[in-house]
């Protein structure tokens, strides 16, 4: 395990500097002068100029970057042009409400992406296949967003059942909570959903023609233990993969499902500061969604290993 975590230690580290660069570079070729932003609209040049100077972006921006790198390996992301507030305080505002979205949206996720992978990879229907592949394609087509507002015309206008706008914390009323929840995180699930499912479909069928499989049907074992035992357990190495890159899409798709939603997490805070030319809190989220990605594939990897004994981490490059 050491030795695994240590090989895989620089290439992390290479991909979170890289991350910190784009992220430094990539709102400041956006256009726009938070100066000017925060300055107000009646400020003269020489009042732009002067806020400029306080908030440091008078100096060369490797001057800049340095300074706001060497911060963030402190701990501190630096403090808002627009509120004037720590980056990092409203990062832990804004946090709870994204991460309660992502873990309910994974869980959902890995519950419906394992159910259909099973149902198509082990049905002997054809027109059962048939309709679960049609199921998975329309899923895939169908953008987080799009989902969302079908999602809330249905089960929140025409039925009622769940409300489609604002949250409530899980920690403070949970039975209220979640029913704030299921809408977005059904939505943005779906699509990953449907994308594990299809890789736990096509490595079953290709489990099921394995020599191991056919030793077990010759000595009579029953179909369901064939599926879960032999067929299942090798499939889902597969689906661990990916699991790590589909969490982290969770991420970046909860941008779109909280504008939807007008839920207050950190992709209304995204979309507020790109808006808003904060250069700081888009430098922090952008750097905080990749590490986040980066330590989800460390165990994904890990996970893998334990999930399939013919994987080694030694093994692993």
């Amino acid at each position: 395990m050491t030795r695994f975590l240590m090989r895989r230690l620089p290439s992390a580290v290479l991909v979170l500097i890289a991350t910190s660069v784009l992220a430094f570079v990539l709102p400041r070729l956006a256009g726009g002068d938070p100066a000017a932003a925060v300055a107000g609209p009646d400020a003269t040049a020489a009042q732009i100029a002067a806020v400029r100077s306080d908030l440091g972006m008078d100096r060369p921006l490797v001057s800049q970057y340095a300074h706001w790198l060497a911060g963030v390996v402190r701990g501190d992301f630096g403090t808002s042009y627009i509120t004037g507030r720590p980056v990092s305080a409203l990062l832990e505002d804004r946090f709870g409400s994204t991460v309660q979205l992502a873990l309910a949206a994974a869980v959902l996720m890995i519950v419906i992406g394992v159910a259909l992978g099973v149902a198509a990879g082990s049905s002997r229907r054809p027109w059962a296949r048939s309709l679960l592949d049609m199921t998975c394609t329309v899923l895939l087509a169908t953008p987080a967003f799009l989902t969302g507002l079908l999602l809330a015309l249905l089960l929140g206008e025409v039925w009622q059942i769940l409300p489609v706008s604002g949250e409530v914390s899980m920690l403070t009323d949970p039975e209220i909570g979640i029913q704030y929840l299921l809408l977005p995180a059904l939505a943005l699930a779906l699509p990953q959903a449907a994308s594990m499912a299809r890789l736990i479909q096509s490595a079953m069928r290709q489990a099921y023609t394995e020599e191991y499989v056919q030793t077990a049907v010759a000595k009579g074992a029953s179909p369901r233990r064939i599926t879960v035992r032999h067929v299942l357990r090798n499939s889902l190495a597969s689906a661990l993969v990916s699991l790590g890159m589909r969490l982290g899409e969770l991420l970046g798709g909860a941008i779109v499902v909280e504008a939807v939603f007008a839920r207050n997490g950190l992709g209304a805070l995204a979309v507020s500061s790109a808006g808003s030319r904060d250069y700081l809190v888009v430098q922090a989220l952008v750097l905080l969604a990749v590490s986040i990605a980066v330590t989800l594939q460390l165990l994904t990897e890990i996970g893998l290993s334990l999930l399939d004994p013919r994987i080694r981490l030694e093994g692993i490059r």
